[in-house]
């Protein structure tokens, strides 16, 4: 092959070298435009379903019909508005039935599940004591504790040294110079001090 065709310069006229540019913007942005699309639509896929699957993972709370008489353990109401068990079994009914005739004939144990059909806890169960308090001050233990381990870590790593006007000899020099200089010696510091005794009054 003739070496000077390889070495002269590839000659475009103008208009081919707009095509040539057009072609390839066009191109490239039709590759771009679909990875973008392809990109957003798998992004909105996995967003819908990870969404359907949240959702269908939680269940609704059922909301409360503060209108209608409930039921709640209190010392200070002690017939509440409905009784504890609304649904009744076949051996809750004959229970119920048994109660209208005279009380002598109940059991020990009928006039217990009879009173449990009615109430969820007595007296004495509403005012034994819990263990609650155990669980509020071991919780302020803890954050006694962390907090204190928060402040010996600052104090250890992130505080600077303590500045030397801190230390007791500094202290000591700077009370002696205040002396010498004779702060304030009408009423204030040095007319508290006997300079011909060297010490307090």
């Amino acid at each position: 092959m003739n070496k000077s065709v390889l070495t002269q310069p590839l000659r475009l006229s103008s208009v081919s070298v707009v095509q040539l540019f057009h072609s390839l913007t066009t191109t490239m942005l039709r590759l771009t435009a679909g990875r973008v699309g392809s990109l957003v639509a798998r992004r909105a896929t996995v967003a819908l379903t990870t969404n359907s699957a949240r959702m269908a993972s939680h269940e609704v709370a059922q909301a409360v019909d503060m209108s209608q008489p409930m039921y709640v353990d209190r010392l200070d109401t002690p017939l509440p508005d409905r009784p504890y068990t609304d649904v009744l079994t076949a051996a809750d009914k004959s229970l119920k039935q048994k109660e209208k005739g005279p009380w002598s004939q109940l059991s020990q144990e009928e006039k217990l599940a009879l009173y449990r059909l009615a109430f969820h806890q007595t007296y004495p169960e509403m005012k034994r004591p819990s263990a609650e308090w155990k669980t509020v001050l071991g919780g302020m233990f803890i954050f006694l504790g962390f907090t204190g381990l928060l402040v010996w870590w600052q104090t250890a790593y992130v505080y600077p040294p303590r500045p030397r006007t801190f230390d007791k000899e500094w202290q000591a020099k700077q009370l002696q110079r205040m002396l010498d200089m004779k702060v304030n010696p009408i009423e204030g510091f040095s007319a508290k001090w006997d300079y011909e005794k060297g010490q307090w009054k």
